[in-house]
């Protein structure tokens, strides 16, 4: 891949990704004012298990996709990069579906029994329905990001910011109009009709571009095969998020109980957890746009590099990564540091969300960093290898959660992060050190 053609891809990426970030952040704001700390708090409760039902039906799929259809590409194997693609959606599709339907039918266990929050009930039926749809919203990203066709992705991904955003206003003021309480149900609402604005526009330029190219998902054979490959690629990588997100359901379960034994409240926990992760997290994350565009392009060139055998240029794209996510984190950290307080009352009328972010700021640097490293990690196949670092990391910070959080609060939670990020930054960098 050239070097024109990867800045390019990222630079759509990042414009599209900030322009996106930007209306998220300021949903995230409507969010927050209309619904409240507590309501972003269930709201976020629930995210865990969303989260758990994409990695076992869709993530690691995702991620295949876009080595083995990358790999095909550089090999100029076009016709075979679609069957995988049509293999890769098929699957996934089908066991969203089924998985949606098992957390529909079973989601007052899952609220009550899982989540400990019943509240949460509606709105994992609201959201069930969005799991097919966001399948096949990400093999879609995934076929066009393989082939470094970054316009559609993009396209697809402001589309879905701002359905998101247009359509949780609607229903808002549906429920003002009929004088009816403002739930946490406006936010899920708007994830489902976003995703199925993305999926359907998604599907219609697929559809397009087969027709131009005489191919039809009906000419795809040797499914049995095709499958085969696409699951030794995608299980150590669905482990992966699986495990990742199932001690992260633990993390986010975790949270507001110890939060309480410090002495906090219910509600009062409820409504930390939400400053933190419905209000200082995401302004954390926002430069990561340009980390996370960067590092959507570098998994598949990494993939057609290794199929190449360019070793040589795979070190020297791993070093330039490591030094600009580094020196992206270092000038973002200093200016959270700085003007964190600010920023939290200004945005958020929130002091509180001013502390956790100027607590946060430290982690910027490892926490951009690892984005890119994971990526390469991922496109050199070492999957086994990134799950055991994740994993580490987040053993760090349950640990946390667990000891500290009761004793310092909120504070000793941020700690952990900060911990874990460093040591994920350590293994990674090791692992690609020895890479021969």
């Amino acid at each position: 891949m050239s070097k024109q053609n990867f800045f390019k891809g990222t630079f759509i990426l990042t414009c599209t990704g900030l322009a996106s970030r930007i209306i998220g952040f300021f949903y995230r704001i409507f969010l927050s004012h209309s619904i409240g700390a507590q309501g972003l708090g269930l709201y976020q409760l629930m995210v865990p298990l969303q989260n758990l039902v994409l990695a076992l039906t869709t993530s690691g799929i995702q991620t295949a996709l876009n080595r083995l259809i990358a790999s095909q590409t550089a090999l100029r194997h076009h016709r075979e990069a679609k069957n995988i693609f049509c293999t890769g959606i098929l699957t996934a599709f089908s066991l969203s579906v089924g998985t949606a339907w098992i957390l529909y039918t079973n989601s007052g266990f899952f609220s009550g029994q899982i989540l400990k929050q019943p509240l949460t009930e509606p709105l994992l039926r609201i959201i069930s329905f969005s799991f097919p749809l966001s399948a096949v919203h990400s093999c879609i990203n995934s076929y066009y990001f393989a082939r470094k066709k970054t316009g559609i992705p993009s396209g697809l991904q402001l589309l879905e910011q701002l359905v998101r955003t247009g359509s949780s206003f609607l229903i808002c003021h549906i429920l003002i109009s009929q004088n009816r309480p403002l739930t946490a149900s406006i936010a899920a609402g708007g994830a489902l009709i976003s995703e199925l604005f993305a999926a359907s526009a998604g599907l219609l330029m697929i559809a397009v571009e087969f027709s131009r190219e005489q191919y039809s998902f009906f000419h795809a054979t040797r499914f049995t095969a095709r499958l085969r490959d696409i699951f030794h690629t995608s299980f150590p990588l669905t482990l992966n998020r699986v495990l990742l997100t199932l001690l992260g359901s633990i993390e986010v379960v975790l949270i507001p109980q110890r939060l309480q034994l410090y002495g906090m409240s219910p509600s009062d926990s409820l409504g930390v957890y939400g400053i933190f992760t419905g209000m200082a997290l995401p302004l954390i994350l926002f430069p990561s746009t340009i980390t996370n565009s960067a590092s959507v392009m570098l998994m598949p060139s990494v993939a057609e590099m290794q199929a190449l055998g360019f070793r040589r240029r795979i070190r020297h794209i791993t070093g330039k990564a490591c030094t600009g996510c580094m020196t992206l984190g270092l000038i973002c950290a200093a200016g959270f540091f700085l003007f964190g307080p600010f920023l939290g009352k200004f945005l958020f009328h929130s002091p509180t969300a001013g502390v956790y972010i100027r607590t946060m700021s430290f982690i910027c640097p490892f926490l951009y960093m690892n984005t890119a490293l994971v990526s390469i990690l991922h496109g050199l196949g070492k999957n086994i290898r990134s799950l055991i670092h994740n994993a580490a990391g987040i053993l760090v910070r349950i640990s946390f959660v667990l000891f500290a959080v009761p004793v310092m609060g909120i504070r000793g939670y941020l700690y952990g992060i900060l911990i874990s990020e460093i040591l994920l930054s350590g293994l990674h960098i090791a692992a690609l050190y020895r890479f021969e």
